[in-house]
C-alpha cells in the first residue's frame, strides 16, 4: 500500500497558518514535533473526548498538554511546589532540556487549567507539560494556533493508535508521516503538518530516540529528608535517564526512576514501503 503524501509543511508559514485555523475549527492535528509526531488540538473536554475515542482510548481518559516554549513556566502553579525543592533549581533543569531537545515535565497545576487536563497525584492536581523543544519550528505552529483558538494551551498526546484498541503490548508513536495518516484514515478532519525531511529532523536530534518524551515529575521530591532533592522520571522515552541525569547533577538535582519508568518507550518500526 502506498502511503498518502502530506501537502502541508511545519516549515511553511502558510501551511503553518492553515493547520492553525484548521485546529481552531476543531480538527485533529497531526504535527511534526522534533523528531517525530504527535496530535495536537483544541483544549476544551469535547474535542480530548474525540481524539480519545478516534485512538481507541478509554474516553474520559486525562489528556496532556502543550504549547509554545516560552509560555511552559506558567503552566504550573510554582506555589505549590515542596519547600524542599528549590524553584530555581527546577526551573534551570527545565530550561536546560527543554533548551536540548524535546521533553516532559509534570508539576503542580496552574488553576485555570481543566480538569479533563489534570490528575490527582500526592495530594495535589497536577498537569503535563509535552514541548519539541525550544529550536524546533512547531514552536510557530503552537503560537499560531494558541492566537487562532485564544487560549494559552493546547491538547497533546502521542501520534499512535492505543494499545487498548490494537490488542499490542506497546504502540509506539510515529516518525513517519504517511504511516500516522494510513493509522488515522477513520478521521475525516485530519490535517498533517509534515517535516519537509524527517531523515534531517531524525538527524538533528542525535541524542534521542524517535519516540515520545521522557517524562520527569518535580512535584513530590522523594525522601523526607535526602539532599540533593530527588525528582522521578514517570516516563523513560526519547531522553535516556543517563542524559537526565547529567543535566540535573550540576544543578543539585537527583533523578530516579519510578515504578512507572522500570522499561524504556519502543521506537516503531516500518515494514515495506513506509520504511
Amino acid at each position: 500500500m502506498t502511503a498518502p503524501t502530506p501537502s502541508l509543511y511545519i516549515d511553511r508559514p502558510e501551511d503553518v497558518a492553515v493547520a492553525a485555523r484548521a485546529l481552531a475549527g476543531g480538527a485533529v492535528v497531526a504535527a511534526a514535533f522534533a523528531n517525530f509526531y504527535v496530535i495536537v488540538t483544541r483544549p476544551d473536554a469535547a474535542t480530548v473526548r474525540r481524539v480519545n475515542l478516534a485512538k481507541g482510548r478509554p474516553v474520559h481518559q486525562v489528556g496532556s498538554i502543550t504549547t509554545a516554549v516560552g509560555r511552559i513556566p506558567g503552566m504550573f502553579d510554582w506555589s505549590r511546589i515542596s519547600p524542599r525543592l528549590p524553584i530555581g533549581r527546577v526551573r534551570a533543569l527545565m530550561d536546560a532540556l527543554y533548551g536540548a531537545g524535546p521533553f516532559g515535565f509534570r508539576g503542580p497545576a496552574a488553576d485555570r487549567l481543566p480538569d479533563h487536563l489534570t490528575q490527582i497525584d500526592s495530594g495535589l492536581r497536577t498537569t503535563q507539560v509535552i514541548a519539541p523543544g525550544l529550536t524546533c519550528p512547531s514552536n510557530a505552529f503552537f503560537e499560531r494556533a494558541l492566537a487562532e483558538t485564544g487560549t494559552d494551551h493546547l491538547y497533546i498526546t502521542s501520534a499512535n493508535r492505543s494499545r487498548h484498541h490494537t490488542g499490542a503490548a506497546e504502540e509506539p508513536a510515529h516518525w513517519k508521516a504517511g504511516a500516522l495518516a494510513a493509522d488515522f484514515a477513520h478521521l475525516d478532519d485530519l490535517v498533517v503538518l509534515a517535516h519537509p525531511d524527517e531523515a534531517a529532523a531524525r538527524a538533528a536530534y542525535p541524542g534521542y530516540l524517535t519516540t515520545s518524551v521522557t517524562l520527569l515529575s518535580f512535584h513530590a521530591p522523594e525522601g523526607e529528608l535526602e539532599e540533593p532533592p530527588v525528582l522521578t522520571v514517570d516516563r523513560h522515552g526519547s531522553l535516556h535517564l543517563d542524559d537526565v541525569r547529567r543535566a540535573a547533577t550540576p544543578l543539585g538535582l537527583q533523578v530516579r526512576l519510578g515504578d512507572t519508568a522500570g522499561r524504556r518507550l519502543q521506537v516503531r518500526g516500518y515494514a515495506g514501503a513506509l520504511v
